[in-house]
């Protein structure tokens, strides 16, 4: 990257998963880091904190002249320190995914993108990777973390606005292309037109998920690779066997076995997101013993399906934000606790996707034995002409109900124990798994 002259960097919206990441790559790149966001606690600021990041509260006067400003997705250009930012002269202003993108071309880089499981496969990825050569990488739970002499950098890369459209990664790996970003995104075609135009920024290869059911409609770049369960498949899983905890499949790569694997892994879309690592790992022709040992070493990404035993129940936190995402989080948990009352609480985030995926959110939830919704609270959930709050979903599911981060909600939930409660929801939801921890204790 050619380092900018100015020595300090201040991300607008800090604790964002993706920003808290990048902050501390910075940090540990020689840059003075700091930030704003709100004051309300974030489990992304833990890690800033643990780094002597400072963290502000919103206000233009935390703009300083001959400063890097990064400003985050949910800021747009009228935020008032965005404002500030812009019409400062010696301030350089990036968003997010452009400050990335410069980032990115100084290490042999594979971004993995995709509607679901980026971030568990990113780092499923950075675990294969440095079992083999020093990899940095930059994740959407908020880990980041990139040292100078790193050879790989795995990074997750996010379509929302196009804005992977920045990057040019070595080599590509693309989960699956479902529908989301409804607010953005005109309709399906336009959304896979987002894939086409990025494969073309690859630089090598892409691999992608080829049983998903719109890779047909998809025209990427001439050099793809895909990887799922079915023979048409350049990598495939076959004779999978499974327990609770661990998957055990045969991999076979162009036709020929490579190898049966026992990964710790729960769930057949845990599956092909190891799939998709393994088959990196045997085009960069890492041997097959050290792509199984790094996957190994596998113990989950932040909020992505952890697990917590307090007394007889159960805390799961998941990411979960599309309907899609959240049918494969409460299937894995009946196969994992199938004697288990399960209570999902989701909290849910833009208007526009749940207006428009209303009756998949209400099949996907309908999975649970008993549904909490939490209200709408983010600053970006607002959508123009879209005027619905959260008990338009809750008011449509049999039995769902209200809560939020109150005692009379915790209550509610109490009378479910012992039970398995799985909290799902891009944003802060853990705040009331945390409270209904302490209760239960």
């Amino acid at each position: 990257m050619t380092r900018v002259n100015h020595k300090d960097i201040y991300f607008i919206g800090i604790k964002g998963t993706g920003m808290s990441a990048l902050a501390l790559i910075c940090k540990d790149l020689g840059y003075n880091v700091s930030g704003s966001d709100l004051d309300k606690h974030f489990f992304t600021e833990t890690r800033l904190i643990e780094a002597n990041i400072p963290i502000y509260s919103f206000n233009p006067s935390n703009i300083r002249d001959h400063t890097i400003v990064i400003v985050g997705n949910a800021f747009d250009d009228t935020f008032e320190e965005v404002v500030a930012a812009s019409n400062n002269k010696t301030v350089t202003v990036y968003r997010y995914h452009q400050f990335l993108g410069h980032l990115m071309g100084q290490y042999r880089t594979i971004s993995v993108s995709g509607t679901h499981g980026k971030t568990t496969t990113t780092t499923l990825l950075k675990d294969m990777l440095s079992e083999y050569k020093n990899t940095g990488y930059l994740i959407g739970d908020g880990s980041g973390l990139v040292e100078n002499d790193d050879y790989y950098f795995a990074v997750e890369a996010c379509e929302f606005r196009r804005h992977f459209l920045a990057y040019h990664p070595d080599i590509a790996v693309m989960t699956n292309f479902e529908l989301d970003h409804v607010d953005y995104f005109k309709d399906e075609a336009d959304y896979l037109s987002a894939y086409n135009e990025f494969s073309k920024n690859v630089k090598e290869v892409v691999i992608a998920w080829g049983d998903d059911p719109h890779f047909a409609r998809l025209n990427l770049a001439p050099t793809t690779l895909t990887y799922g369960f079915s023979t048409k498949n350049d990598f495939q899983a076959i004779n999978i066997d499974r327990s609770e905890t661990h998957s055990y499949f045969d991999v076979i790569a162009h036709g020929q076995f490579i190898k049966r694997f026992d990964l710790p892994l729960v769930g057949d879309h845990m599956i092909l997101n190891a799939l998709s690592v393994i088959a990196v790992g045997l085009y960069e022709e890492i041997p097959v013993d050290l792509i199984e040992r790094g996957l190994q070493n596998f113990s989950g990404a932040k909020r992505r399906y952890s697990i917590e035993t307090v007394g007889e129940s159960i805390l799961i936190d998941d990411y979960a934000h599309h309907p899609t995402e959240i049918k494969v989080t409460l299937e894995a948990t009946r196969i994992r606790y199938p004697n288990k009352k399960i209570v999902a609480i989701f909290k849910p985030h833009r208007v526009g996707r749940i207006y428009h995926f209303i009756n998949e959110f209400i099949t996907s939830l309908s999975i649970a034995d008993e549904v909490a919704i939490c209200p709408f609270t983010s600053i970006d959930d607002a959508q123009d002409g879209i005027d619905i709050d959260a008990t338009f979903l809750q008011s449509r599911i049999e039995g769902a109900f209200m809560v939020d981060e109150d005692e009379q909600s915790v209550q509610a939930l109490l009378a479910f124990e012992p039970a398995v409660y799985v909290f799902m929801s891009d944003k802060d939801v853990y705040n009331l798994k945390n409270l209904l921890k302490d209760h239960l204790q």
